[in-house]
């Protein structure tokens, strides 16, 4: 763990820092996460990414491994949220699992807010465990979870019958998938799903 990499974007003058952790299947610096990173940097956040041990030996080993056990996941984010503690106002959250492992311990970690992109309420086409949704219920920390309406992790159909905090707002991004990519005859663009989440999370952090 002391040789975790964080790399991070935007200006020291930001008032908030936001830290995203990859999905499970790609690194932190995939062009999703690149997105998000230089899209909220350019919104006046420093963003923060890091990588769970997994994924960082993968990069070194060029061999895929699945990911760490989830308690293993979660000391990785505490780690992380006690580096970079001292310096501002803290949001944590991610793509998919990233964001799901951050989920776990908002509450107790006192962040100013959690950002979930994409998050998997279920495995595709697998009925929702409750590990996925009980903390969901109950969770204090603001919370913004920015969901394409058919991704299969959890189409807006679905989610409109969980039983959510009242904590947690959620922004529906038109015909997309896990990605936000949408289909060709939505007459959309993942680019303009990508922009719409973007700027829910600068309003959403403008409330905290």
């Amino acid at each position: 763990m002391s040789s975790l990499n964080i790399l991070v974007n935007g200006s020291k003058e930001a008032f908030h820092t936001i830290c995203l952790a990859h999905g499970a299947g790609a690194p932190m610096d995939s062009p999703f996460m690149q997105a998000f990173a230089e899209g909220l940097a350019a919104r006046d956040f420093i963003v923060a990414r890091f990588e769970f041990p997994y994924m960082a030996e993968r990069r070194e080993s060029g061999q895929k491994k699945p990911p760490n056990h989830p308690k293993i996941l979660i000391e990785t984010w505490r780690t992380v949220i006690k580096k970079l503690r001292p310096s501002r106002p803290l949001i944590i959250g991610g793509k998919s699992m990233g964001g799901r492992m951050a989920s776990f311990i908002a509450d107790q970690t006192d962040v100013a807010g959690l950002v979930c992109l994409g998050y998997p309420f279920h495995a595709p086409r697998v009925p929702p465990h409750p590990d996925r949704l009980k903390h969901l219920e109950r969770l204090k920390t603001p919370t913004l979870i920015c969901q394409g309406t058919r991704d299969p992790f959890g189409t807006k159909e679905e989610v409109k019958n969980y039983a959510l905090s009242a904590r947690v707002q959620l922004q529906w991004l038109e015909d997309g998938d896990h990605s936000f990519k949408p289909r060709k005859k939505s007459c959309r663009t993942q680019q303009m799903n990508w922009e719409t989440a973007l700027d829910s999370i600068v309003s959403f952090t403008s409330s905290l």
